[in-house]
């Protein structure tokens, strides 16, 4: 991905505030994503009618996103890749045009923005084309916003999730977790979760999966 067009980002890590247009995230991927998610469905053989009863996507929404037409939402690709098998990271890795390295550079890891809430992903690993199974990503949460992910995102991989800054709530089924700066929390047994920042500042967390291997 080409971060050239970025209005004014702030760089280094630790920073957790952005100034660059959020929808220039959101395009630079539509298409990638669009072509991988075809592909997925189409590497298991599976009709859009078969992907849409496994992932509880409409025929009509999966016809929009893998035709670019439609930016998909995290909880959509929560949706997607919990079908797949496979993790959100492991989906939007694999649809980067990156070349093999071991090293992935700050200004070149991917930024992801959900059209609907607003919130800003870093995805600092994998590494295109890693065999290591393990994801870490970084996320800024807009104030008095929300993510929501169902239970078959959790279920072939171990999740941490440590507080960086500001105030999280976490909702595991019926139980919530209030997180802030410094806490961590190992996710139990897989249960429909939501990402909630119920403050009036932005909260800034990072997440740890541990992928299941065969």
């Amino acid at each position: 991905m080409d971060f050239s067009s970025l209005a004014g980002a702030k760089t280094g890590p630790g920073l957790c505030e952005y100034s660059y247009v959020m929808n220039t995230i959101v395009d630079d991927t539509t298409n990638g994503l669009a072509t991988r998610i075809k592909a997925e469905r189409e590497g298991r053989g599976w009709t859009p009618a078969e992907l849409a009863g496994r992932s509880g996507v409409s025929r009509a929404m999966i016809a929009k996103v893998e035709a670019g037409k439609s930016s998909p939402t995290a909880m959509l690709l929560g949706k997607l890749s919990g079908a797949f098998g496979i993790t959100m990271s492991t989906l939007l890795a694999r649809a980067e045009n990156a070349s093999r390295s071991r090293v992935l550079r700050y200004d070149a890891q991917l930024l992801w923005s959900d059209p609907q809430s607003g919130y800003v992903r870093r995805q600092i690993f994998p590494i295109p084309g890693s065999a290591i199974p393990v994801d870490l990503v970084r996320v800024e949460l807009p104030a008095d916003k929300k993510l929501a992910f169902p239970a078959s995102s959790y279920t072939f991989a171990s999740h941490l999730i440590w507080v960086q800054k500001g105030k999280l709530v976490f909702v595991e089924g019926k139980e919530e977790h209030h997180l802030r700066g410094g806490d961590c929390l190992e996710l139990g047994p897989p249960q429909d979760c939501s990402y909630e920042n119920r403050s009036s500042a932005p909260c800034t967390y990072l997440v740890l999966v541990l992928r299941q291997t065969a």
